[in-house]
């Protein structure tokens, strides 16, 4: 399951981040996933929620935003949207197998959310 060692990166670099701003407690922190990816957002979120406990994002919620598959076909010109979770390889309109894919490999942090503990 990658899912586990994604979750462990980003809790590394939000912890690493709070610690460089100051802070010492993190809120919630939002990522980007994208379908191509082949990241189980389940199993993402699980991982994540096991693996925080004792970290400074002990209570944080992981906000998780999937970003579709999305390209254009080099042949057709036509671009194209899909929400399966898997790379397309073909051009939906005309079939052609040359395809650039715009999104659907993202995965970043993309907002934070931190506090001081009182």
């Amino acid at each position: 399951m990658h899912e586990a060692s994604i979750a462990t990166e980003l809790i590394k670099i939000a912890v690493s981040e709070c610690d460089r701003s100051g802070f010492t407690k993190i809120d919630s922190i939002k990522v980007i996933v994208g379908r191509a990816t082949g990241v189980m957002t389940d199993a993402l979120l699980f991982a994540f929620n096991v693996l925080k406990e004792g970290t400074p994002a002990e209570k944080a919620n992981l906000i998780i935003e999937e970003i579709p598959v999305r390209g254009i076909c080099r042949d057709c010109g036509k671009d194209f949207e899909s929400n399966e979770n898997y790379l397309i390889f073909e051009c939906p309109s005309c079939g052609s197998f040359s395809i650039n894919l715009i999104s659907g490999k993202e995965l970043n942090i993309t907002e934070m959310e931190v506090s001081n503990e009182n």
